[in-house]
């Protein structure tokens, strides 16, 4: 066969035709970097080309909140030139090391931490995927929207543009003062942090039709405080309209986890100055962020946590709740098995009844005789059952209940009540067995798809059938608003049965029992202004 010259013409205009058809494909996903473009600018990404998807990092959703911004509403981000590479996380909102299982993949820490982050599946321009925005747990006073744990991947792979959220804590996201409710042109103050999550919500409103997303199938999500922020969300009038659906898991702005009265709040506020040694909001907002965040650490410092603010709260959850005001959407939630440890009741003392029932007298005063017979510890294991019961219903699950149990009533939407009783195995070094019960934040990697990414614990095959059952419920509700689908057991909405509310236990052995748990909760609720809650 003999070569012809590459200088002919009839080669020459092969080549460009082959050139100009190949110019003309789509670029190959691994060499080109995903962009989209949002309100404020253009955003390059990055795509997995083993997984499908695109993924954009450290996305400002607002002004950085910073010098004259620090404990103000959030503002809106200001708009850039050019591309702007979305292809690593932002910085952590500032916060102490304070829980060991924290694990962060976060450009360092910031006051500039309003960012977020959105995993989609590639070449999803024009379509209309369900939503989900998820908020992080650690008591609103650490945690981080790059945690393993939270990672996005596995729902986007099911069909879901996921999103995780930065938002204010501590100190930074929940200070309240009357220096700062009379600046505001609301006349609030309090509460920057679920402020930050409501901006959040109102970019994903406006943005995320550019990833694939319907911005009318949003559902909210979160674990403990994130949880909690959920509720709250559900219940402000700022934020109707934003979501769908609404996911809880382990946690309320209701019962004993209450937001403060704005009084008090601004009256801690004003311990905390006192503290650090200023006598003015100028002089506050000039400290530098580190000297703030360590005095936050002090033994005699006050708490920072959701206020009701006549703002963003106008009145009490609860009150908003009982009045059928807060957003009627389908609501999943739920807690967990072993979310108290009966050791923390009996303060290392022998399991016995005796000791069992001093403790409880200490800890519920006058009320121990009825606490006893909700509670009941005759023998060793009934202790411990009973005693992480009740630990477990006083720090969260308690809360949680009045949360479903007032959307049961008032809601005009269907509820989805669960009870997660899967614990962990053993951990891969063999320091530690396996809990008896499902610990708390114990469901997060089951129900996001997120095994993989602990390589703490040493997870089974019964682990990963657990994760795929309960993240199918979680897929199926996000793109429903009810969590049944094929291969599932069914899981019914909650109502009453044989007394009790129809719940669903998620674990190795996935079936719906009645819950007889309501009276524990009403004597616990009945009981709170006397009892060590």
């Amino acid at each position: 066969m003999r070569l012809l010259p590459f200088s002919t013409p009839r080669l020459r205009a092969l080549t460009l035709g082959v050139t100009a058809a190949l110019l003309s494909l789509p670029a190959v996903a691994a060499n080109q970097a995903p962009t989209v473009h949002v309100a404020s600018g253009t955003l390059s990404g990055l795509h997995d080309a083993h997984s499908g998807l695109d993924e954009f990092k450290g996305i400002p959703y607002a002004a950085p909140p910073v010098g004259s911004l620090r404990w103000k509403a959030p503002q809106p981000v200001h708009a850039w030139q050019g591309v702007r590479a979305a292809d690593h996380f932002g910085p952590r909102c500032m916060q102490r090391a304070v829980f060991s299982d924290m694990v962060f993949r976060s450009d360092g820490m910031s006051e500039d931490c309003l960012y977020l982050n959105v995993w989609a599946p590639a070449h999803t321009h024009g379509k209309k995927l369900p939503v989900l925005v998820y908020f992080y747990g650690g008591g609103f006073i650490a945690g981080d929207g790059s945690e393993p744990r939270y990672d996005g991947a596995s729902l986007a792979q099911k069909g879901i543009v996921t999103v995780t959220v930065n938002y204010r804590l501590g100190v930074f996201g929940f200070l309240a003062l009357p220096a700062l409710a009379a600046e505001s042109p609301h006349h609030a103050t309090g509460n920057y942090g679920l402020l930050d999550q409501n901006a959040a919500m109102r970019w994903v409103k406006r943005n995320i039709a550019a990833f694939g997303g319907d911005p009318s199938k949003v559902t909210i999500g979160g674990e403990s405080a994130g949880s909690m922020s959920v509720s709250a969300q559900m219940a402000s009038p700022l934020s109707k309209g934003l979501m769908a659906r609404a996911i809880g898991e382990s946690g309320a702005v209701l019962g004993n986890l209450k937001p403060r009265p704005r009084k008090q709040a601004e009256a801690q506020g004003k311990t905390f100055e006192h503290q650090v040694g200023v006598h003015s909001l100028a002089q506050l907002r000039a400290m530098d962020a580190s000297a703030l965040l360590k005095a936050t650490g002090a033994k005699d410092a006050p708490p920072f946590d959701p206020t009701i603010d006549g703002y963003f709260l106008p009145e009490s959850p609860k009150a908003i709740y009982r009045a059928g005001k807060q957003a009627h959407i389908p609501l999943l939630v739920g807690s967990n098995s072993q979310e108290g440890y009966y050791g923390a009741l009996l303060n290392g003392k022998a399991v016995t009844p005796a000791n069992y029932r001093a403790a409880m007298e200490q800890r519920m005063g006058k009320h121990a005789a009825e606490a006893l017979k909700l509670y009941p510890g005759n023998d060793a294991k009934q202790i411990e059952a009973s005693g992480s019961a009740l630990v477990g219903d006083q720090f969260i699950a308690f809360a949680t209940w009045r949360w479903m149990h007032l959307q049961h009533q008032t809601g005009q939407a269907p509820v989805y009540y669960y009870y997660f009783d899967k614990a962990r195995p053993a951990k891969r070094d063999g320091s530690a067995g396996p809990d008896w019960g499902a610990v708390h934040s114990g469901e997060i990697e089951y129900a996001l798809g997120n095994l993989d990414g602990n390589h703490v614990f040493a997870w089974t095959d019964t682990d990963r059938n657990v994760s795929k059952t309960m993240e199918g419920y979680w897929a199926n509700f996000i793109k429903t608003g009810n969590p049944n689908g094929d291969s599932l057991p069914h899981w019914p909405a909650t109502a009453k049965s044989q007394g009790g509310l129809l719940r669903q236990v998620i674990g190795a052995h996935t079936h719906t029992r009645v819950d007889h748990d309501a009276p524990r909760y009403e004597f616990l609720e009945r009981i709170a202004p006397d009892a060590h809650l």
